[in-house]
């Protein structure tokens, strides 16, 4: 398609998608997932037709037609540092230059041992010196183990199933129900110590039977990502994020 079409294309879809729900809608993910982790931007169609520039033109469009809206630039795998560094440098270009981005979403898809405390702090607070809010938009915690660089959210990764990836079909054992809840009190305990930068934090999915998690990225297992069990009960995890707020 020529690059005039695909900028018709994205013009019609944010005027209709905004303006039907202007003054409904309270934050919008404008642009989601142009940065390919430390390669720089995503060679998405976007990008091999209309250029960086793309991003910009949609935060204006979106802005144009609902301007009270809050505008978010949203991305997996923010607490790799080379990776917000790339987003925080366009961000600051974008508000040094007037477009209207309002916050970047950390979609936060992590594990009991990767996407550290530290490391997820480093990039909140790159953000929040970048000038945007910081919101949490896709929070889960994977428990199962994975093969070498598994560690993306890029929905066309597919591996083989094995039984050692799935080693908990029929429940998660007491003792990783305890380090899933320690983390869950971890990460919560992170968000409260940045709540004046951080607007909101929304997990992906509900309960464990709805996570993609099950699925991604190797099909048929059985995962315990979410705060609440299959039968849609409080887990573990629920009550230590519960509990934080009596302290």
């Amino acid at each position: 398609v020529s690059r005039d079409a695909l900028l018709r294309r994205m013009e019609d879809h944010i005027r209709t998608l905004v303006g039907r729900y202007k003054g409904k809608i309270a934050a919008w993910d404008v642009v989601n997932e142009a940065v390919d982790e430390d390669k720089g931007w995503r060679k998405s169609q976007w990008l091999n037709i209309i250029g960086p520039e793309f991003l910009e033109k949609a935060f204006r469009l979106a802005h144009e037609t609902d301007p009270k809206a809050l505008l978010l630039y949203n991305d997996y795998n923010m607490y790799n540092p080379k990776k917000a560094a790339f987003v925080a440098e366009f961000v600051r270009d974008f508000k040094k230059r007037g477009v209207p981005i309002d916050g970047v979403g950390m979609q936060a898809h992590v594990g009991l041992d990767y996407g550290t405390v530290e490391e997820l702090e480093a990039s909140i607070v790159l953000f929040a010196k970048a000038g945007v809010r910081v919101h949490i938009t896709e929070l889960d915690v994977d428990v199962l183990p994975g093969r070498e660089q598994s560690r993306t959210a890029e929905i066309s990764t597919r591996q083989q199933y094995a039984a050692e990836l799935n080693p908990w079909p029929k429940g998660l054992p007491e003792e990783m129900e305890r380090r899933l809840a320690k983390r869950y009190e971890d990460l919560f305990r992170l968000f409260l110590k940045h709540r004046d930068t951080i607007d909101r934090v929304t997990t992906w999915g509900t309960s464990d039977d709805e996570s993609w998690k099950n699925n991604f990225p190797v099909p048929g297992r059985t995962n315990y990502p979410l705060l609440f069990d299959r039968q849609k009960r409080p887990k573990a995890a629920y009550r230590a994020v519960a509990a934080l707020k009596k302290q």
